[in-house]
């Protein structure tokens, strides 16, 4: 999975010279919590409502509100914007852009290549792409499983599935325990049940639910 698969192409920006009430007031408008700055089709920076928020005047203040709007549309955003903007490539993996956006506590990763920006990808990106790959919203059956953590163990189950007649759409694994492991498998269309179980549970599979999914527009 690259990061070019789930970023959001369609980008909207701002410039230095945007005030940061344009900026928030833009924000609020196309629902969005973060603008990337960018100057002579060059990334300088980003602003995020934390930092508009930080460069307004507190509650507490004891500005008027017009001295509040006019200090507001008086601060550009080059003064108060993030300038070291961490960035990820669009051939990197997605699990690298995760990792970028856990380690330095940020919410979205602008995707230069070249010195240019392709796009974004943000935590919103994440989560539909943690869905996509889940196979969260697909009409089907989802089987959960737990087996040994052994070679060969989870292509034998797909086999079984497989010959069946089955399907599979997606698949994920996880580790609960040391030397155990969840399986997920999503199969696409109807199952016979009762059936399924039994060929697994015969392959010494733990078998904890076969259950219908149902279709969900993500």
């Amino acid at each position: 999975m690259a990061v070019r698969d789930f970023m959001t192409r369609k980008v909207i920006y701002i410039s230095p010279e945007t005030t940061i009430a344009h900026a928030a007031d833009l924000m609020r408008a196309q629902d969005i919590h973060r603008l990337p700055v960018i100057e002579n089709d060059q990334l300088v920076g980003l602003v995020t409502e934390g930092t508009i928020a930080e460069a307004s005047p507190s509650k507490a203040t004891s500005l008027s509100i017009y001295e509040m709007n006019y200090l507001l549309n008086k601060t550009k955003v080059k003064d108060v914007m993030i300038k070291d903007v961490i960035t990820v490539s669009q051939f990197a993996s997605l699990e690298d852009a995760v990792y970028l956006m856990f380690k330095h506590k940020v919410g979205i990763l602008p995707v230069m290549d070249s010195g240019g920006m392709s796009g974004v990808i943000t935590d919103r990106d994440v989560f539909k792409a943690f869905l996509h790959i889940s196979g969260y919203g697909e009409d089907g059956v989802r089987i959960r499983c737990q087996v040994k953590d052994e070679a060969g163990r989870l292509s034998k189950i797909l086999a079984i599935i497989s010959e069946q007649g089955y399907n599979i759409a997606h698949t994920v694994q996880i580790e609960t325990s040391p030397g155990m492991v969840i399986i997920e498998i999503q199969i696409e269309g109807q199952v016979d049940k009762d059936l399924l179980h039994e060929k697994l549970e015969e392959a010494e599979v733990e078998v904890e639910s076969i259950l219908p999914t149902v279709a969900k527009r993500i």
